[in-house]
């Protein structure tokens, strides 16, 4: 199964380079700066995507030209930054003194929004004391417009605007929509655009309340914090002597992933590795956790392949991993809620390599058993988002790595705690290793009807992605677009629908 198309994946990012205290290795004058930047692909090579504007005698330079990159989360983006002091008309930069460089991930960079770090040289000495800041912006896809809007002071008591009615209000919220810019402006951002608001009628024969008149670009400067209003005008009463308006339309836009993303959100990512006995004995090739010379198995290559597109979305990296689904010492009682460190108190692990680690050094401790119970550790990472959205901001969002060989034992339990959990700030994704039979995942992960509980109850949306890793084999790549590909859109229409602003907006004066 191929990976999701890369444009409808891809949001436009801006970045912005500066730098400071550059290193002199001009005689008589200062160093004439300029900035190339490097991308990584897929066969590790490293190739220039572009540079900036050169500029001449100065250490501390602010340049004007910005890169515009298509940015997706679910994959890692190594970027390189490469500083030069110019001294010649040649294109080629080989020939030019170097004065340092940066190398990190896109994600780093837009989960920070501003990040500044030191040069280093090419031996990974520091370039004297030179820093290099990277600013990012998010360049709204103008492709389809989000909008909320309200209104207050109207002067009919049911009133309607487009195709959402709301009844005997005079200050009401309508229901956040989203329309194609080629439907509200032929796609032209600076064109006329005129609003009609109406009382409505059920017969038909609306009444208009008044109107007012727009452009797409002054409504896009909207946002949560700061929304646009305009006053609704009646052609009718506008003569008279008393009239001010009809009430006043406020337009909001709806928070991106990326507003979330550079307003301080932070993931908390969580893995749970199967440890039943049908992925076989751990010590003979045949089972799914031996791991080969090469240090390479399928719950290995699933954890490398997510965790390091996650990592850079969490700003401790300490992330805790359970296992299920064993026996444990020294009780030698079956467990499917267990730190795979074997510390209770403290379960978290140092970055995807302390993951690694902590699999690799429990496993020969372990006897491998069953059933296969999904919802204990489920229930687990549910309440710590539940106590999370207490905060009543969108300040962190948790998601849950389920690997795993076989079909589920605990079904109605785990319906109800995806249930349950699909009201809260949390994603899951599971990757099914082997060759089993996961019709059981692809029942969970219910994108074409949202899942129920055995009692009935619907789940708010949809937060399971399930990939079976056997259409992934060796392309680490696409396995993590295809099971992160759905992260973004529950992220912000969770955050959205419970109307919860990034941290970093409270820092902010609302308007008066």
């Amino acid at each position: 199964m191929p990976g999701p198309s890369p444009t409808y994946l891809a949001t436009k990012v801006e970045l912005t380079i500066s730098c400071e205290n550059l290193m002199d290795m001009d005689v008589f004058s200062k160093s004439d700066p300029l900035c190339a930047l490097y991308i990584n692909t897929t066969d590790s090579n490293w190739y220039e995507f572009g540079r900036t504007e050169m500029i001449l005698n100065c250490l501390n330079p602010k340049f004007a030209k910005k890169f515009v990159m298509d940015y997706y989360f679910e994959m890692v983006q190594r970027m390189k930054f490469c500083v030069y002091d110019i001294d010649n008309d040649t294109y080629d930069l080989s020939d030019d003194d170097f004065l340092g460089e940066l190398e990190l991930t896109l994600g780093q960079i837009v989960s920070s929004k501003q990040i500044t770090r030191p040069l280093l040289l090419q031996d990974r000495r520091p370039a004297g004391h030179g820093t290099i800041t990277i600013c990012a912006e998010e360049i709204t896809d103008t492709r389809i417009a989000n909008f909320e809007v309200s209104a207050r002071h109207l002067d009919k008591k049911v009133n309607n605007y487009s195709y959402y009615v709301v009844k005997n209000n005079l200050n009401p919220i309508w229901r956040p929509f989203r329309i194609s810019l080629r439907a509200l402006c032929g796609g032209d951002v600076e064109k006329t655009i005129k609003v009609d608001c109406y009382d409505h009628h059920i017969n038909g024969s609306h009444s208009l309340i008044g109107s007012f008149k727009t452009t797409l670009t002054e409504l896009e400067v909207a946002t949560h914090t700061s929304p646009v209003e305009f006053e609704c005008i009646n052609p009718k009463k506008q003569k008279k002597r008393d009239y001010k308006n009809s009430g006043v339309i406020c337009v909001e836009r709806e928070f991106t992933f990326l507003d979330f993303i550079m307003g301080g959100c932070q993931f908390n990512f969580t893995i749970a590795i199967d440890f039943t006995g049908s992925n076989g004995d751990p010590r003979t090739p045949q089972s799914l956790h031996f791991i080969n010379p090469e240090g390479y198995n399928e719950y290995l290559a699933a954890i490398w392949a997510v965790g390091t597109v996650i990592q850079d979305y969490d700003s401790t990296k300490m992330f805790p991993v359970f296992g299920f689904g064993a026996q444990v010492p020294p009780s030698w009682q079956v467990s499917h809620e267990f730190p795979i460190n074997f510390d209770a108190t403290n379960p978290f692990c140092a970055g995807i390599e302390g993951v690694v680690t902590a699999y690799q050094q429990c496993l020969p401790q372990l006897k491998l058993w069953g059933p296969t119970n999904f919802s204990p550790v489920i229930n687990h990472v549910a309440c710590f988002a539940r106590q999370a959205l207490q905060q009543n901001m969108a300040s962190q969002y948790f998601v849950l790595l389920i690997i795993t060989d076989g079909v589920i034992t605990d079904m109605d339990q785990t319906r109800s705690a995806i249930v349950a959990a699909s009201r809260l700030p949390m994603s899951i994704i599971i990757v099914g290793v082997g060759g089993a039979d996961f019709s059981a995942m692809e029942f969970l992960d219910s994108d074409d009807r949202l899942l129920r509980a055995p009692n009935n109850e619907v789940a708010a949306r949809d937060i399971v992605q399930f990939v079976p890793f056997r259409q992934f084999q060796g392309n680490s790549v696409a396995l993590a677009q295809s099971v992160l590909a759905e992260l973004p859109d529950q992220v912000t229409s969770f955050f959205n629908s419970y109307k919860l602003k990034p941290p970093n907006t409270f820092n902010q004066p609302e308007p008066l």
